[in-house]
Formats: structure tokens, sequence, C-alpha cells
């Protein structure tokens, strides 16, 4: 069994509960997020660095001196949380050693199998070490291989001296699953000129574009009258509903769309003949598609409204993060720096879009551009979830050779 550092951090944090909620309305969203804050939080100091602070609301922040006062600090960042999808609660990992190509069975039962037929990944690790679950939990790769990687590499770089460097920021924060992340981390404490999310997918992504993203959610009044007496007065607010529904284009949801292409997503609905509420995300890589498609959906309601001759539907359009390719554009040296740093490690980078958002989206706009690393892990969000320990190894030498390489400047 592999007994390295990297490993043995990686299956301590994934057995420390730390799923978020997004009903809660506190920050972190769930207590057990504290727990894992406060354990790194004494491994950081225990590590040597310097200004560790774990704050009340579970942002653990460090610093490793740097030995080159010319060269830039960086940030390196990844998130305590796991996903809403699949609890955490007893996470019982395994290890497969020299995997075989073959499917995993995963529950003692027999009917959780990862198998490369649903999961053709899996044929590109043949002959690696998979970290799976027991399949009745998620891993928690998402995004806790990152922590590890990024806890091992800030070590390695503390026992290596010799290796030029600036100063290497570290934060890990909460409830980025349920779209916070981020958003609390002081930057001008944290102190970094830009910085690296570890959050990515696979073995050799890395992400510099990301949806820009909005939520239009939908008010629909109707008029409950007895159906036995109802003509010409009834207003039944879920035909409405799927009226409304019937009005965006059926090919640009997220099953019908790859790539960089944009979609409206229904992710919620309910109601009744009296009320309905629809609850749509929106997204597109290209900000005037994006702007376009958030006033479509306000002209959803506006046309209903006018067919009516009265106000049946309110529509509110809000905004949740940007494309931080927008800001990265203008930074081409941090994007370029990481792919030479992933070449170098004998990885061939995959520049890939991310349809979604990543702490690094909300980062950039707020001014620390912060593109995203790869940790080596699979599946995120379900029971199937799986990481390569071969992978998170190379993890942790691309965000040494990072710093390395502007350690040189």
């Amino acid at each position: 069994m592999n007994d390295s550092k990297l490993v043995q951090r990686f299956i301590r944090y994934i057995t420390t509960p730390t799923q978020s909620d997004d009903t809660s309305k506190t920050v972190p969203s769930t207590p057990t997020q504290h727990v894992l804050a406060k354990m790194l939080g004494q491994e950081l100091r225990d590590l040597g660095l310097s200004d560790v602070k774990v704050t009340e609301h579970a942002y653990v922040t460090a610093k490793l001196p740097g030995n080159n006062p010319t060269a830039p600090c960086i940030g390196l960042i990844a998130h305590i949380d796991t996903a809403l999808e699949v609890t955490d609660d007893t996470v019982n990992p395994r290890i497969v050693e020299n995997y075989d190509g073959t499917p995993i069975v995963l529950d003692k039962g027999g009917t959780t199998v990862l198998s490369p037929d649903a999961f053709p990944s899996l044929k590109d690790h043949i002959g690696s070490d998979l970290i799976v679950t027991d399949g009745t939990t998620l891993l928690g790769a998402d995004d806790k291989a990152g922590i590890a990687e990024i806890m091992t590499a800030v070590e390695y770089l503390k026992d290596h001296p010799e290796i030029s460097r600036g100063d290497v920021a570290v934060c890990f924060c909460p409830d980025e699953e349920i779209g916070h992340g981020a958003s609390l981390l002081d930057l001008k404490d944290f102190g970094a000129q830009f910085a690296y999310t570890v959050d990515g997918t696979g073995s050799d992504t890395f992400n510099w574009e990301t949806f820009n993203a909005a939520r239009a959610d939908y008010h629909i009044q109707g008029l409950a009258v007895h159906p036995g007496s109802s003509k010409n007065k009834m207003v039944n607010a879920n035909l409405l509903a799927a009226e409304l529904i019937d009005a965006f284009p059926p090919a640009e949801t997220p099953s019908h769309t790859e790539d960089r292409e944009g979609f409206y997503h229904l992710c919620e609905m309910t109601g009744g003949v009296e009320e309905a509420e629809l609850h749509y995300i929106i997204r597109d890589h290209d900000r005037q598609k994006f702007e376009s498609r958030k006033a479509f959906a306000e002209l959803v309601a506006r046309q209903m409204n006018e067919r009516f001759g009265r106000e049946v539907v309110t529509v509110s359009v809000s905004d949740q993060y940007a494309n931080m390719a927008d800001v990265l554009r203008e930074k081409p040296e941090i994007v370029d720096t990481a792919l030479q740093a992933m070449k170098d490690c004998g990885i061939t980078p995959q520049v890939i879009p991310v349809r979604g958002g990543t702490d690094g989206s909300q980062l950039s706009l707020r001014g620390l551009p912060t593109p995203n690393l790869f940790t080596g892990g699979y599946n995120a969000h379900g029971k199937y979830e799986y990481a390569v320990i071969q992978s998170m190894e190379g993890a942790v030498k691309v965000l040494c050779r990072i710093v390395e390489l502007f350690g040189k400047r």
C-alpha cells in the first residue's frame, strides 16, 4: 500500500466530513468545516509556515516565506467543503494498487461497480494506483486532493531552500460547492499577486476560462377558482409555467450542449394553480452571448405579460460569477508559466474551458487572477469518484515547478 505523506494527508482529510449545506445562512454552512479548518491550521503551523490564521468563517491562510525578494507572491487555493449530492459522513476509502483495467466492485453487496464501460477514463490509468470509495459515499477528492497537494508542495518547498522562490500564500476556504467560496477572503491580507486554484478534474487539465453565470427567478401569479365554475376566470399558474418553459429553446439545455456552448437550465420548479416559481441558471462563455441570454430570459416574461395585458409573470435576473478569461487574457504569463510547468513535469496540458465556475472566477474579477489546475480526481460529486495517486503526485510537482519558474525571474 502506498504510504506517502500525500496519500496519508488525503485520507485523513476525506475521512473528516465537511459537506456544505445550501439551506444554511451561516459561513461556513456546516460546523464540520470548522473541524477540518482547525486541523489544517495546526498542520500548517507544524510545517513551520508563518502568519497562520483560522478565521471564524473557517478560512485558513498561511504564508511560506520566499528567498527571492524580486519574485512574486503566488497564491495556492483549495476548498474545504464537499458536494451535496452524496454524503461524506463515513468515507471509507480503499486503495486499488496497479489497477488492471477491470471493473472495480465498490460495495460489499456487489451492486455498485466502477466500470471502464461506464467511466472510460479508467482505461487511461491501467497500472496506476487508485483511491476509491466503498460505494456508499463520495470520495472528496473535490477538493481535498487539492488541499493535500498544496500541503505537500509547500512542505517540499520549505525542505528545499535551494529552490529560488517568492512568498507562497496558502488559502483553504469553505462552501465553494454552494457558491460562496473565497468571497470573504481578504485579498490585501492574503498578499498574493496572482493565484492558482487546485480544483480541476483529471490528470492533465488546466482551466483559464469559465462560464459567465446568472440566475433567473420567475414568479407566476395565477388565479384559483373552483374548477366547476372557472370558465373565463381561472388562471392556472402551472399551465403558465409550462408555457414559459416551452418558450426556451429546447436544444440549449445542459444535456444538448458541450465545450463552449451556453445553455438555459431549469433547476427547480414548484407551484399550484394560484402561484408557481421557476428557478433557471443561465450560462455562456462568450460575454455578448451571455448578455443576450439574460435579455431573452426577461423577454419571455415580458411577452407573456403583454399577451395577458397585465403582469402575471415577474422575473429577477442576477449575475452569479464571470468568465475569468476576461482577466487572464491580460495576464498571459500566469497561464503560460503554468502550462510550461506541466510540460516540464512530463504532462501534456489539456486546456479545457470549465463548464461551470471556480473560486478563480470570483477571485479574478476581484483583482486576483486565478486559473485552475488539475487534482487527479475523477467523477466528482458521487459514489463513483476516484483519485489517481500518480496524478496527485504529478499535481504536487507542477505546483513546485510553477513556484520555481516564477522564482527565477
